[in-house]
Formats: C-alpha cells, sequence, structure tokens
C-alpha cells in the first residue's frame, strides 16, 4: 500500500495530522471506499489494521480500500466529547481528503475508547457525514454507573452521553457496529449506550467478545465485524447517501 502524509490547518483545533493509505494500483482519481480511524498510528502499529485490510483486500473479502490513519495529538483533549475535534474532523480533515481522493459513497469511521466516543459524537454532531460507525469499547461514560470522576473531561463526556440518552428519534442513518470486550470496565456504558441508540431506532448491533481493553483484543473483532462493515461498503454507503439526500 502506498502512504501519503496529509497536514490539515485551520481546524478549530489547530494542525491535524494524518496519513493515507492507498492500495497500490489504484490513482487517486479512482473512487474507493475511505475508512477513517481515530488513533490511526496506533491502530495500524498495535492492531495491525493496514495489514490486516490488506490480507482481506487480496482474499477478496472487502473491495479495496482507502484508509486515513488520524494522528491523534493531544488526544484526551480533541477525543473526549470535544465538539470541536467533530467540527474539525467533518468540516475540515475530510474535505481535505475528498479534494485530494475521489471516494465511493460515505466513508467508515471507526475509534476505540475514546476514539469510539469521539467517531459518535462526530456523526452526531454532523449527521450524514459517515455511512458506518465501528465503535470498540467505546468510553460512553455515566454518573452513577462509571467510576472515572477524576478523568479531567468527566463531566464533558458524561453530558454528551447524557444527550444521547434525551434524544426521542434517531440522529443517524449510519450503520453501527459496536464491539466490547468481556473484562473491562467499559461493558456496562456500551450495553447502556447501544440499548439507547436501538431505541430510537438507530442501525446499531454489539457484540460481547472475549478479552481486555487493549489494542490485541481490538484487532481480534476486525474478523468478521469490521471486514463484514465494510464488505460492498462504497455500494452501501453510497445508497445510504442518495436515501439521506432526498430526506433532506
Amino acid at each position: 500500500m502506498a502512504r501519503n502524509r496529509l497536514t490539515v490547518t485551520g481546524t478549530p483545533v489547530g494542525d491535524v495530522e494524518l496519513v493515507v493509505v492507498t492500495p497500490v494500483g489504484t490513482r487517486r482519481h479512482q473512487p474507493l471506499p475511505l475508512l477513517v480511524a481515530h488513533d490511526g498510528p496506533e491502530y495500524s502499529r498495535r492492531a495491525h489494521l493496514v495489514s490486516d485490510l490488506r490480507r482481506a483486500t487480496g482474499a477478496g473479502r472487502i473491495p479495496p480500500t482507502r484508509v486515513a490513519l488520524l494522528e491523534p495529538g493531544a488526544r484526551n483533549e480533541r477525543y473526549a466529547a470535544n465538539p470541536d475535534w467533530a467540527d474539525a474532523l467533518a468540516r475540515h480533515v475530510l474535505p481535505t481528503i475528498e479534494t485530494a481522493y475521489a471516494l465511493a459513497g460515505r466513508p467508515t469511521l471507526m475509534g476505540a475508547s475514546l476514539g469510539a466516543l469521539a467517531s459518535l459524537q462526530t456523526e452526531w454532531r454532523h449527521p450524514g457525514t459517515f455511512g458506518a460507525l465501528f465503535l470498540q469499547s467505546g468510553s460512553f461514560f455515566r454518573k452513577r454507573v462509571d467510576d472515572e470522576e477524576d478523568f479531567e473531561f468527566w463531566d464533558r463526556v458524561t453530558a454528551f452521553v447524557a444527550g444521547v440518552r434525551r434524544a426521542r428519534r434517531r440522529r443517524t442513518d449510519a450503520r453501527i457496529v459496536m464491539t466490547c470486550n468481556l473484562d473491562e470496565g467499559n461493558l456496562t456504558n456500551n450495553r447502556q449506550m447501544a440499548q439507547t441508540l436501538a431505541a430510537t431506532g438507530h442501525d446499531v448491533v454489539l457484540h460481547e467478545l472475549p478479552g481486555r481493553h487493549d489494542w490485541r483484543d481490538w484487532e481480534s473483532a476486525f474478523d468478521p465485524f469490521l471486514l463484514t462493515l465494510l464488505q460492498g461498503s462504497g455500494h452501501l454507503n453510497r445508497r445510504a447517501g442518495e436515501a439521506h439526500a432526498a430526506d433532506a
């Protein structure tokens, strides 16, 4: 796969660094599905995201897919339910990628822990931007449920989660696939978030898997859950985008 580094300037959170990984033999003007990954370098290095996708593509299990590996920068500040990060990603980073590369349908957005929280908030604030979300062990903290009050952005996170819980109708038509491991502290709040989203009509499923809150166990969920989400993603996301436009 070929790698191209981009720096997006002038966003609400400052410069955003990322690397776009493109399947060998494809060109910029060739429309391909796009997967955007929070904590992209860690997903690539510690969970072998790019390698796993390359093997799946070679085996014909998913279409050739570009991957945007987002560097977190000030991770907690950006990912912990920060509306400025959501705006930076939707209004600055994604348009920059779309200017440089042709996309097939709406992108898929993924993240783990705070990255999953940031993924949900981005689509929540900018519904219709992404065709699918892959949320792993999301830090969907709730008061009286989680013992994380010492976390510096506790109030911001719990306020966002409470806002999602207050919703009375579907916010996004994105397909939402959640995974969470059984031996970790985020299991209860992931179960509650999945129930909340389902109750308001969202297309959501939660897979509970053996393991802990770590990269190795997040990688184990790629096959089959991420790969299934990416199968035919260009066609599915394009069709969803057309439906979203018709509803507007």
